[in-house]
């Protein structure tokens, strides 16, 4: 262990903002942000650490910090220097899928966009503004609502002649009901620009001189709903959900499904379905048991962070019971259909976790969506062609 820069723990605030690992060259090996840089930093000095932080720390030679005003700064701009440096501690083991990014494309009524690295190449430059890259999609989404209270955007069709819902509630300035002129909706991007530039000074500058009252209220912007996003370094991370779901025809011809996303975005290529061969008739706890239980005979597989499941409190204590019994520690949470589609956990899952999972609800949805959807095509599919065998 460092005890040179250990000691250095003594003197940094417990305040937002964006800290810097350099290597013994002065080369930058590692860029993060934290709500707290004081609690942040002294978690890499503990024991339990993840090998590839300790071996980190183990190179390092200094250790830098800038403060900043909030964790939205802090999160602006740790993916600016990552940019700037890409530094190889927020690269290994990451392909260009685990980087996200915000693209805002040169049109009328333009939005900010969530994308994967890969899809980059359908942005251009000419085209697009890309910002990033950010590490933590769901922090992303979080830091975006926050960016659109005070600078308002459209997600709907503009012109459409029908007021939104965001529109309703202040978040949408009227593009689609043609009360706000593109010229006039751009000056909400320019400033989003400037803000994801890290220009946070020209920002101010600009705002004190045309909207004196949003400039201070930009002052005094709260990110409180970004403090539960945050990131430990022990602390699961929610890119990758997988969903299941059974499908059955009065109990027979059972099939069951696995569907993948990442980063948001549904990944079709890793969706999976399993014939029920074991789990009597009609019963969809055991058949889910045994769509798990081979699953994870697939190490090979990339493991997921969360699992979703398409059912209760009873399913969920079940399949908690299967995990526990096979040591698979793996957050579980069901949507209950006839809780009002709400989200239920095990006793044991940690705050944080629950925190994460209500902040992308919707996409939970979509996974439970697509989950019904493709365990329906498998048991259809399998109809269809027991159909023309017969014939």
């Amino acid at each position: 262990m460092n005890l040179k820069l250990k000691n250095k723990l003594k003197t940094i605030p417990k305040k937002p903002g964006v800290y810097f690992w350099f290597d013994k060259n002065g080369k930058v090996l590692y860029v993060g942000r934290a709500t707290s840089l004081k609690a942040r930093l002294s978690q890499y000095f503990q024991k339990n650490i993840d090998r590839r932080i300790r071996e980190m720390v183990e190179q390092a030679a200094d250790l830098k910090y800038e403060v900043t005003d909030s964790l939205l700064e802090a999160i602006i701009l740790e993916a600016k220097n990552i940019k700037k440096f890409w530094p190889k501690y927020n690269i290994v083991d990451r392909d260009d899928r685990s980087f996200i990014y915000v693209v805002i494309p040169k049109t009328n009524y333009p939005k900010p966009l969530i994308v994967r690295g890969t899809d980059l190449k359908k942005f251009p430059a000419s085209r697009a503004k890309v910002f990033g890259p950010y590490q933590s999609f769901t922090l992303l989404q979080s830091a975006l609502r926050l960016i659109r209270r005070l600078f308002p955007y459209s997600t709907c069709v503009p012109r459409s002649g029908h007021a939104c819902f965001d529109y309703q509630i202040g978040l949408c300035p009227g593009a689609c009901l043609g009360v706000i002129t593109p010229r006039d909706y751009q000056k909400n991007i320019n400033n989003i620009t400037l803000l994801l530039s890290g220009e946070k000074k020209k920002l101010l500058k600009k705002l004190a001189k045309e909207n004196p009252d949003k400039a201070k209220a930009f002052k005094h912007l709260q990110d409180v709903a970004l403090l539960t996003r945050e990131d430990n370094l022990g602390e699961a991370k929610i890119n990758r959900i997988e969903g299941y779901d059974i499908s059955h025809l009065a109990g027979k011809e059972s099939y069951g499904s696995m569907v993948v996303f990442e980063n948001g975005e549904a990944t079709r290529a890793e969706y999976r379905l399993f014939k029920i061969k074991e789990a009597p008739a009609g019963d969809d706890e055991r058949a889910l048991a045994e769509v798990l239980t081979r699953r994870f005979n697939h190490p090979e597989w990339t493991r997921p962070d969360l699992i979703m499941i398409d059912g209760g409190s009873p399913q969920i204590s079940f399949l908690n019971r299967l995990f526990e019994a096979h040591n698979i520690k793996i957050p579980l949470v069901g949507i209950s259909k006839f809780g009002g589609d709400k989200l239920v956990f095990t006793a044991k899952t940690k705050k944080p976790i629950r925190d994460l999972a209500n902040n992308i609800k919707a996409t939970l949805l979509k996974v439970r969506e697509e989950a019904h959807r493709f365990a329906n095509y498998g048991r259809k599919r399998y109809n269809i062609q027991t159909l023309s065998k017969k014939k």
